[in-house]
């Protein structure tokens, strides 16, 4: 009785205490997060130190902490490859389309699978599901794209990708959540099928859609094996894989580099000089940043749609 009022006379609720073994486990969870965090975000600051860092240190492997010799002409090089502005635009036009389409594609079979009036509802919701397990393989993939003329075709970025059933489960699932008496009383006011989705159920549905947008994007953004099976034109190469080229042969790039600028190269020159290395630093940075910007700005939907979404089954 005389701890607790102890307790009470500093202002502090019994109810707040800690006992030790808490403490304990406190200070460890910390700890043991802190560390997982830096093992998640060194390999990235790596990445960057490296690529602005002294090549000739860099391709040494003695650039571990800090960067030394900071220079930026690694970017500049790799920005003067050719084709890289329009394989950025080609990566950016399918992130922003692609993205999009999924997002409202998803948003709206997810929305009719949970009206109770939809033709044979269960069979069409199943029949989605049940790609998620079994799809034709490749080679037949390739045919049918080649016959539906969608080989050397921008859209084929786009259109397999815009129905995925693991979003239309999340969508599904969260429309669920909401009450559905807001539909009735829609309903109730003559309000159509397409006006309750579009003026009740999407508005309500932002955190979802934000969570299908990123996993989207990030697809769209990283993808490169559609273009290295579905196009031979080099004007529709992917950011994703024109990097990917280069990536493999960044030794012969530094190469020509090299050459390009003469016999005589001083200390200071080769402090900057193009390395296989540095190439493959670059070209990682430069991939992995757009992505890095883009969760921040949608983390407090991601994980509020994830915990939602992932609700009922």
């Amino acid at each position: 009785m005389s701890d607790s009022m102890a307790i009470e006379s500093k202002g502090v609720s019994p109810l707040l205490q800690r006992t030790k073994g808490e403490k304990v486990f406190n200070v460890f969870n910390i700890a043991f997060f802190i560390l997982f965090a830096f093992i998640c975000v060194y390999p990235f600051y790596y990445l960057i130190i490296n690529s602005i860092s002294d090549n000739t240190l860099s391709a040494a492997g003695k650039i571990t902490v800090l960067p030394k010799g900071i220079h930026w002409s690694n970017y500049v090089e790799v920005f003067k490859l050719e084709g890289l502005g329009t394989a950025a635009m080609v990566s950016l036009g399918r992130t922003v389309i692609g993205a999009t389409l999924t997002v409202l594609a998803s948003a709206f079979l997810g929305f009719l699978f949970t009206q109770q009036g939809m033709w044979h509802r269960k069979f069409w919701y199943r029949f989605i599901i049940v790609t998620m397990y079994f799809n034709a393989g490749l080679i037949p993939m390739f045919i049918t794209m080649k016959n539906l003329g969608l080989t050397n075709n921008f859209w084929v970025y786009i259109l397999p990708a815009i129905v995925q059933p693991f979003n239309i489960i999340l969508v599904k699932t969260y429309i669920e959540s909401i009450p559905q008496s807001l539909q009735e009383a829609a309903e109730v006011d003559g309000a159509g099928t397409l006006t309750v989705f579009f003026k009740i159920v999407l508005p309500m549905c932002t955190p979802i859609l934000a969570t299908v947008a990123i996993f989207s994007a990030v697809g769209q953004w990283n993808s490169f094996q559609d273009t290295l099976i579905y196009m031979t034109d080099s004007k529709l190469y992917s950011l994703q894989y024109l990097l990917y080229q280069y990536i493999n042969q960044a030794s012969s790039l530094a190469s020509a580099v090299k050459a390009s600028a003469g016999g005589a190269l001083n200390m200071a020159a080769l402090a900057t000089q193009q390395t296989p290395s540095s190439i493959r630093m670059t070209v990682s940075v430069i991939v992995v940043l757009p992505i890095l910007f883009i969760y921040p700005l949608f983390q407090r939907y991601f994980v509020k749609g994830m915990m939602l979404g992932a609700v009922k089954g």
